[in-house]
């Protein structure tokens, strides 16, 4: 039985102002600034396009967080901030009256002094500034000191006359086109100058270049904080938005995925097209996280590119790719991963490679490293048994998973008599030995346990069935928990 609350008198002010459009429009100079937003969220859910317009110029805060509101009036949107711009087409009518109250604010030369609106946020942030007004949440602080924090990271206070900012974060998708972003982008276009569109986070999942390449061009990258690129391109694509790499100086993470390399291309132009893409990796001076996934022009030129990094990797994922002999037997040489936090080679096969490069490694970074993914890496016996020295050195790893590969009884309980003595090992993830058949799982399992059992700190050990044949007759992936400390962490 849902439980009924009256409005209150905050509530019952904001419908009798919109009960009259005119007089509200005229009042705004003398209304309570508080009571902007919660009349803007009400003419925004109940689409008093004219109130809006009206609202936006005449906002009293420096920060108008829109991206957020839009969201929260459309519940079915997928939580994701990158997706805050899939909105349904009959929205646009009230996002045209934001954009036309915007140009009413642009075009006055002198503004009024209770116009202070200098940031229109259309990310998924801000959401307590709502919240707060529309008395769902004790009050955390006043909104203009929140808002001006985050202005007063990335510069000085704005002056009237400067550009009105525009935070955004973008996802360019196969259905962008029809969206409110192409929308906001067309509007930004044609207002060059007074506009400065500050992107943070941009996603590119499956479009064809020509499509993005105009929104782009009106974005501020010297913002750029996190890049994935999902292209599906072929190299010398992905070279056409290398000048746009050259200006993210402010970069953290960098994902390419899925990017290779045309049979007809020649070794030299590929040499080419690399040298060019990873010579913009010199100014990345904030960069933390690189995720290579499918990235097929990384054979035989993996360690140029970690040498032009000049900083500290935190991450370093490379997944699903062919190594060359030369990469991997230089991979312990870059500077750049001498300090990782966070290791993945997942989906790199090391059959045919010697364990030392990774050994080497490992060591180097024994004292930071918290996680390492070594799954479907073609790992042997030969290469765990030489690796686990190394392995455990490394007392900050909290996660490992080493799944999908083929290994012994004997190297798996050795591998877990050495791990038991890592005090920070939270959660591992190992795969089921190769002789071992479904009838002898439980037997297994209660081998593990007691390795594991007299730990008296929180740990959770999986064994992983890639291809388990089940009583029922089908083939399905599943894991065993083998550690039941009474303190355990579950998964």
């Amino acid at each position: 039985m849902s439980t009924w609350f009256p409005p209150t008198l905050l509530d019952l002010a904001v419908q009798s102002l919109l009960r009259d459009k005119n007089l509200v429009i005229r009042a705004l100079e003398e209304l309570p600034r508080e009571l902007f937003p919660p009349l803007f969220m009400e003419a925004f859910t109940r689409g008093h396009t004219e109130v809006l317009k009206a609202l936006v110029p005449a906002w009293p805060f420096p920060c108008l967080p829109l991206g957020v509101l839009m969201k929260m009036r459309n519940t079915e949107i997928a939580q994701t901030q990158l997706n805050i711009f899939r909105l349904p087409a009959w929205d646009l009518q009230f996002f045209q009256a934001v954009l036309d109250g915007l140009d009413v604010l642009l075009a006055q030369k002198v503004r009024p002094r209770r116009w202070k609106l200098q940031v229109l946020d259309m990310r998924n942030m801000h959401l307590n500034f709502w919240r707060v007004w529309a008395g769902n949440l004790a009050d955390p602080g006043f909104p203009e000191v929140t808002m001006g924090r985050e202005m007063k990271k990335d510069g000085p206070k704005l002056a009237e006359k400067q550009p009105l900012r525009v935070l955004i974060d973008l996802n360019l998708h196969l259905d962008c086109l029809d969206s409110p972003l192409h929308f906001l982008f067309k509007w930004a276009q044609e207002r060059r100058g007074l506009l400065q569109v500050e992107c943070r986070k941009l996603c590119i999942d499956a479009v064809s270049p020509e499509t993005i390449l105009n929104m782009l061009e009106i974005a501020d990258f010297g913002f750029m904080e996190d890049v994935e690129v999902h292209g599906f391109w072929a190299l010398f694509v992905l070279c056409n938005f290398d000048s746009y790499l050259g200006q993210m100086k402010n970069l953290q993470k960098l994902l390419l995925s899925h990017i290779h390399v045309p049979d007809c291309l020649p070794p030299d132009e590929t040499e080419k097209l690399v040298t060019q893409l990873t010579s913009h990796f010199l100014n990345q001076h904030h960069l933390q996280e690189l995720h290579m996934n499918n990235v097929s022009f990384l054979e035989g030129h993996l360690t140029e590119v970690l040498r032009c990094l000049k900083i500290h990797l935190e991450t370093l994922s490379i997944t699903h790719l062919q190594l060359s002999h030369i990469d991997w037997n230089h991979l312990s040489q870059c500077p750049s991963i001498s300090q990782l936090k966070r290791l993945c080679l997942s989906g790199v096969r090391l059959t045919e490679f010697r364990p030392e490069p990774l050994q080497v490694l490992l060591e180097k970074v024994a004292g930071t490293l918290t996680t390492l993914y070594l799954e479907s890496c073609g790992i042997t016996d030969f290469h765990l048994r030489a690796i686990i020295p190394a392995l455990s050195l490394c007392s900050q790893l909290s996660t490992l998973s080493c799944i999908q590969n083929s290994i012994s009884v004997a190297t798996l309980e050795n591998l877990l008599y050495h791990t038991a003595r890592m005090r920070n090992l939270r959660l591992e993830l190992y795969p089921i030995p190769r002789e071992v058949h479904s009838s002898r799982l439980g037997q297994l399992r209660d081998a593990m346990r007691r390795i594991v059992k007299p730990l008296n700190y929180p740990r959770t050990a999986w064994l992983s069935i890639n291809e388990y044949y089940c009583p029922s007759g089908v083939w399905e992936t599943c894991y065993l928990e083998f550690s039941e400390c009474s303190n355990s962490i579950p998964m």
